[in-house]
């Protein structure tokens, strides 16, 4: 079984991801959540973490607070896709849960050093700020730590905020530089995987099927969620990012990639956010990432709705 801290800006695919891995107890003890600014300000994030582990039956399950803004640019978010509060779509009640004392970045430095080294992976799935401020301030939790499994970058399908950059690796670059250089294990699931992963009506309609709340609220979550996408790509489903990332930590099997070198631009104004990926090995870079490239979409959906459907 994993201990695993989610860094997340949730976000409907971070829902989504989150309470997959509530559904997974068996393979996944979710320790705490560290939430991050992103796709909607941190107060937002907040917000909804709570809203998640209230709707998953796990309130006892500790949210912090962490950055409200990235290291050098203002925040960018995306609320033109996942609405105002982040988790429009379904209608989830205020939360009673209330956020924990401390700054997440003490909450993550704490954890690891109080832990068995090796025992505790951080699931990344917004922009990589609290994980590189806690990188800065205590610099011997990246190799105490099982590794960071991260939704970020693309190679072949390069971008999806801007042409050269996916969305949490451009809301924050010198974060993501920081991380990819702190010697952590890391796993990368990119918009080249992820991209895939097609949220078609007939998979969401299985969630929705469960008859369970959770289920019902990830069917409401993902209708409202692609419309943006569906239009932008013209496939048959959104693509759906972040539960990739619980997914690989539950069932690497339905996934492949290759360990690769991975720098992020950070001083070009044309390609800011950029994941530079020398996936053929073409420089003397040492690999410092595992670069995931295809994923079993229908293997992925399935797990998905199997872990949902655990839920209440």
């Amino acid at each position: 079984m994993r201990k695993v801290i989610f860094d997340t800006d949730p976000g409907q695919d971070d829902a989504v991801a989150i309470l997959a891995a509530l559904g997974s107890q068996q393979e996944i003890e979710v320790i705490g959540i560290s939430a991050v600014a992103g796709n909607i300000p941190l107060h937002h994030t907040v917000n909804n973490a709570l809203r998640l582990i209230e709707l998953a039956g796990r309130p006892d399950i500790p949210v912090h607070a962490g950055a409200d803004r990235p290291f050098a640019h203002a925040l960018v978010t995306a609320e033109h896709v996942h609405g105002e509060t982040g988790l429009d779509g379904p209608d989830l009640p205020q939360p009673v849960t209330r956020v924990r004392e401390g700054h997440s970045v003490d909450f993550i430095i704490d954890t690891v050093r109080r832990l068995p080294e090796k025992t505790v992976t951080i699931a990344a799935l917004g922009p990589l700020t609290n994980i590189a401020l806690a990188f800065l301030k205590a610099p011997d939790i990246a190799r105490r730590l099982a590794g960071i499994v991260l939704m970020g970058g693309a190679y072949f399908e390069v971008g999806n905020v801007t042409p050269t950059a996916e969305f949490n690796i451009y809301v924050d670059p010198d974060a993501a530089g920081i991380v990819f250089r702190s010697g952590a294990e890391i796993t990368v699931l990119p918009l080249d995987v992820t991209h895939g992963m097609h949220a078609t009506p007939e998979r969401i309609e299985a969630f929705r099927r469960l008859g369970n709340k959770a289920g019902a609220a990830v069917a409401a979550m993902l209708s409202f969620s692609e419309t943006y996408d569906l239009k932008k790509f013209g496939w048959d489903g959104a693509p759906l990012h972040d539960p990739c990332v619980t997914a690989y930590l539950v069932a690497p099997e339905l996934f492949e990639g290759r360990r690769v070198n991975i720098e992020v631009e950070t001083a070009s104004a044309l390609t800011r956010g950029m994941t530079v990926v020398d996936y053929w090995g073409v420089t003397d870079r040492a690999p410092n990432a595992f670069f995931v490239r295809r994923g079993d979409a229908d293997g992925f959906f399935r797990l998905l709705v199997e872990r949902v459907a655990r839920l209440p």
